[in-house]
């Protein structure tokens, strides 16, 4: 079947914003006082909800569930999250029911300098009883193994003039705890020796919307209690547990800049936050 048949797909799935995981992304972004509005979902924390529960026997070797289902059966190796916009509308109550409605929106194959890759936009429509709430599209990515010798992806430096900085050492615990909240199985985040050997990175790689988390953080460490209406990242770069990251930001009319840095200077993701 052609990817393209898959386009038009729709999924809806039923949650509850529960606190529990609230407190578990509160603990893991290091805060005994998390400094978004309290009583609701604090932006990006619906990503701790509506979580894959694959079977243990429908678990790929990547951690991964098998391929199709919801999802169109790309067969190439690697999944990245390569990106998202958000639109936050109403704000979601803690405890409150929650409906996603999800949407194959495109399926687009392409050939880049490293081969063959095929994208895949969703759409995704929460929801409480009292109307919609929240619209995020998701940019995936998929494309080959790496092959030896090959030379990664050209760097691209970081701004300059970050008003807000802070260095974090991405360690496999802070993996560990985000990949449990998100009920992700995926071995890139926690298992070094599938990292090196499979796929070829020199260590555990940091979650895409851990990273776009830490921006969020970073931006209401600044200004607790902060509206947040909008936001968008694209992931420029992978970030790994080996080496300390910097997120860093600056004020601009109507919200921030943000972006994420790795090591040796190099953007590793970008986004812009809008706050009323």
């Amino acid at each position: 079947m052609k990817l393209t048949h898959w386009i038009g797909r729709t999924e809806t799935l039923h949650d509850v914003a529960a606190p529990a995981p609230l407190l578990g992304l509160a603990a893991t972004l290091d805060h005994a006082e998390p400094p978004w509005i309290a009583g609701e979902v604090p932006p990006l924390g619906h990503w701790l909800y509506f979580l894959p529960r694959a079977l243990e026997r429908d678990i790929a070797a990547d951690g991964h569930p098998h391929k199709g289902g919801f999802l169109p059966p790309v067969e190439l190796p690697r999944r990245m999250w390569a990106g998202g916009e958000f639109t936050f509308r109403a704000p979601i109550p803690v405890g409150q029911a929650i409906t996603r409605r999800s949407t194959i929106a495109d399926v687009t194959e392409k050939s880049g300098r490293s081969g063959p890759m095929v994208f895949v936009r969703v759409e995704h429509e929460i929801s409480t009883p009292e109307g919609p709430a929240l619209s995020e599209v998701h940019h995936i990515v998929y494309r080959e193994a790496p092959r030896p010798g090959e030379a990664p992806p050209p760097a691209e430096p970081a701004p300059e003039g970050a008003v807000w900085r802070r260095c974090i050492q991405p360690d496999i615990v802070l993996l560990f705890r985000y990949s449990a909240l998100t009920f992700n199985g995926h071995r890139i985040h926690y298992d070094r020796d599938y990292c090196r050997e499979v796929e070829g990175y020199p260590g555990l790689i940091v979650h895409g919307p851990l990273t776009a988390t830490l921006l969020m953080d970073l931006f209401l460490r600044h200004n607790p209690g902060a509206r947040i209406t909008g936001f968008r990242f694209r992931a420029r770069r992978p970030l790994f547990d080996i080496h300390p990251l910097e997120v860093c930001g600056r004020p601009v009319p109507g919200g921030a800049e943000l972006w994420a840095v790795d090591h040796q200077g190099n953007l590793a993701m970008s986004a812009e936050v809008e706050a009323a």
